[in-house]
């Protein structure tokens, strides 16, 4: 974990570990209570790999809790949010049969499954979710395998119901966030002949995703953050376009 006052000078919040097991893509989660909630998978074996989604909470970011399993063996929670006093994750098989699954839970901890089959086909797995005001669910879903173009996916209350449109590019790494304006933005890694790392605007209604941003970036890069600062938008990624594979925080300022 690192911290910062000003956004260019960093340090050493914590190191989070777990002896034998490889931690992997980390995520924060803010909680309504306060807290700061971490998920994250734990991926053990050698020649075959198992997946665990694990939790962890904080009331400052440096000291963490035990780390809590969530959801079912096999099944990676990518990402969360909160709505109404619940949360919502998307996860992913990782082995066959492939599928996405929406979980709730009312405390963050006891994930259970909400609609056992969200998404199926083409091995859907990384996904961005969101809460409009209105309370639709909006749901960004990369998919790989022969049918590899993402999935905007969108739902009103109880969320049970999903409808699905095709946005014909091949995504990685996509996360949504909804500006204090109106506007959704996804950041995400494009893989349209010329890979990069972008900030998009997206038309749910449409179905389109039009790109803004392409932040300097190449070769392995992907999985931005997005968060709404200072009206300015601040995005974290990584890159390997200068030799190193590095991490990068860049603030967007975005008109119209």
């Amino acid at each position: 974990m690192l911290t910062s006052t000003d956004g260019r000078s960093w340090t050493s919040a914590t190191v989070v570990r777990q002896p034998g097991v490889d931690l992997r893509d980390p995520r924060f989660v803010l909680r309504p209570d306060g807290r700061l909630q971490l998920l994250a998978v734990a991926a053990t074996g050698e020649t075959t790999k198992e997946f665990q989604t694990m939790t962890w909470l904080s009331a400052d970011g440096h000291a963490w809790g035990d780390r809590v399993p969530v959801g079912e063996p096999g099944v990676w929670v990518w990402r969360a949010a909160w709505h109404e006093g619940a949360m919502y994750g998307v996860g992913y098989a990782t082995r066959e049969p492939r599928f996405a699954r929406l979980y709730r839970s009312g405390n963050g901890i006891d994930l259970q499954p909400w609609v056992p089959t969200l998404f199926e086909g083409g091995y859907p797995n990384e996904s961005g979710l969101v809460f409009d005001p209105d309370g639709t669910a909006v749901c960004l879903l990369r998919r790989d395998g022969d049918a590899a173009t993402a999935q905007l996916g969108r739902a009103g209350p109880p969320y049970r119901d999903w409808s699905w449109i095709d946005l014909g590019v091949q995504v990685g790494g996509p996360t949504l966030l909804r500006l204090p304006d109106g506007r959704l933005l996804a950041g995400l890694r494009l893989l349209d002949g010329e890979v990069r790392t972008a900030v998009c605007a997206v038309d749910p209604e449409r179905g389109e995703l039009t790109e803004l941003v392409a932040l300097p970036s190449g070769g392995d890069t992907s999985y931005p953050g997005l968060v709404w600062h200072d009206d300015l938008l601040w995005v974290s990624y990584y890159s390997s376009h200068e030799e190193r594979t590095c991490v990068y925080l860049a603030e967007v300022g975005l008109t119209g």
